[in-house]
């Protein structure tokens, strides 16, 4: 009988897995992917929306049409409980049996570290598609009556890219509408220093941040906690309070619910524990790809820190977790390994018409190369990439780099 793999989740670590697990089968398997969304989201353009560089449309696509192309089933569901004895998953459309078991499901926002981050304290994020439409709205309304600004990440978050790229994009925003003497901008954040990022910093990479903030007259404050959002100010845990016409904070993740709720599957975050072969350390049938998957870091901060669980390692994951399913689906042990924090860092950091490219060797140290690279031709990077991933992604070429 062939065997049945099902993927829950339909985005990066989805969609990776489940068109490789196919290919590296050479069809030969069955693949169903369980997803509470039918659209593909390129997260990484959250960052523009909010100021109407784009619509959901130009960095969302349908689902069914790439997976149907592929012969991989696609069902529009929420997945609702997982019995891994069983080998079964329950979902709102009816109950799938499994092999192997992928687990993709991505984040939820962990909105109660910080009470009152909420749009009706003028206060956004962009971690969600529906998140940055919001944003848009409230910076829409900012614009008729500008004021002090606060950008921020909250102890714990690790998506701090997005909150740079949201800093540098607003201020350039500003002195494009010529309001930015009447919008002071201050950035918080629980790094421990400027250009940390949650990987522990590169090389020249505090130095980078801080002229970038000089030169757009951001004043920053690091190592710092906040303690609550009220109506158009932050608390910070230290007692200070920022006052603001606009934020935008960037809050800690949480595994998703039907993972959380698994016993003996995930931690306390609800991330399922894996080894470098991306199987559940509970479960040799089970796998987990990025931002579901947990991640231990080699350092403790004053400040809880996060890890940045992008696009780049998440589908470095799902190749692994694919070609390891498929040895064991050939009667093979898997032998495809790798640490989340031996692979590769390669991401752009977007700041408007400027930007950083971030290289280094490994994710997390100890590294034997890392180099940020500032300039107008990162901006440019960053567009190329975007249209060329979204062809690749939609077109389910997920074996070009």
């Amino acid at each position: 009988m062939r065997k049945k793999v099902l993927v829950l989740g339909g985005n990066f670590g989805g969609l990776t897995a489940a068109l490789s697990v196919k290919h590296e089968l050479q069809g030969d398997v069955d693949v169903t992917v369980v997803s509470a969304s039918d659209r593909f989201l390129f997260n990484p353009s959250l960052i523009w929306l909010p100021f109407g560089k784009r619509r959901p449309d130009d960095i969302t696509f349908p689902l069914e049409p790439t997976f149907a192309s592929h012969d991989v089933d696609f069902v529009h569901a929420t997945a609702t409980h997982i019995d891994p004895a069983a080998r079964l998953v329950d979902t709102v459309g009816g109950t799938y049996r499994y092999d192997y078991l992928v687990i993709a499901t991505g984040y939820r926002n962990d909105a109660g570290v910080v009470p009152g981050l909420d749009r009706a304290n003028a206060a956004y994020t962009i971690t969600t598609l529906d998140d940055a439409v919001h944003a848009g709205e409230g910076w829409r309304s900012f614009l008729d009556d500008p004021g002090p600004i606060v950008v921020g990440a909250i102890q714990g978050a690790g998506c701090f890219g997005a909150a740079y790229e949201f800093l540098f994009n607003l201020s350039y925003q500003l002195r494009k509408a010529g309001l930015r003497r009447r919008a002071p901008i201050t950035y918080v954040t629980a790094e421990p220093f400027l250009g940390h990022f949650g990987i522990g910093g590169l090389p020249g990479g505090e130095r980078l941040l801080g002229l970038f903030c000089r030169k757009e007259g951001i004043h920053t404050i690091t190592n710092t906690a906040m303690s609550e959002v009220g109506p158009h100010k932050l608390l910070l845990a230290d007692g200070r309070a920022l006052e603001f016409a606009y934020a935008m904070i960037i809050p800690p993740f949480l595994g998703q619910p039907v993972v959380a709720s698994t016993p003996g599957l995930a931690d306390d975050k609800g991330y399922v524990p894996v080894h470098d072969t991306y199987q559940s350390t509970a479960h040799p049938d089970i796998y987990a790809v990025g931002i579901a998957a947990a991640v231990s870091v080699p350092w403790t901060t004053a400040v809880p820190v996060g890890v940045p669980k992008t696009g780049f390692p998440t589908e470095a994951q799902a190749h692994i977790a694919a070609a390891n399913i498929a040895a064991q689906i050939r009667g093979e042990d898997p032998a495809r390994h790798k640490r989340f924090g031996d692979i590769p860092a390669v991401c752009v950091m977007d700041a408007g018409n400027n930007g950083v490219m971030i290289l280094a060797d490994k994710m997390l140290p100890p590294r034997k190369a890392g180099v940020l690279i500032p300039g107008p031709q990162a901006h440019a990077a960053k567009l190329l990439f975007e249209k060329y991933f979204l062809w690749k992604a939609r077109n389910g070429y997920v074996r070009l780099p």
